[in-house]
């Protein structure tokens, strides 16, 4: 079992499904990036199974639940920092 982050934060056993959810502009492109990323992160990520889509009311934003396989705190890190660093990205939980 590894804690993640201090002692009062969730305490994660790994492998675990850990869902993220990502809002970004409805774009075809956005969807695609997104599963690029979390695919380098989990070899069995599978598009069509693991993420659930929703569009805003106005259809401006995509707002995307990925379900990925985490195997230690750092992957998940480093799944954060690249969707940070995607420019499609306007935020993620």
């Amino acid at each position: 079992m590894e804690r993640f982050g201090d002692q009062e934060e969730l305490i994660l056993e790994f492998p675990c499904d850990f869902p993220i959810k990502i809002v970004g502009r409805a774009d075809t492109e956005f969807h695609l990036r997104i599963c690029e990323i979390v695919c380098r992160h989990d070899d069995g990520f599978n598009p069509d199974e693991h993420v659930q889509r929703r569009d805003s009311s106005t259809g401006k934003y995509h707002s995307l639940t990925v379900n990925l396989r985490a195997t230690s705190k750092d992957q998940i890190n480093a799944v954060y920092q690249d969707l940070k660093a995607c420019e499609l990205v306007l935020w993620a939980l």
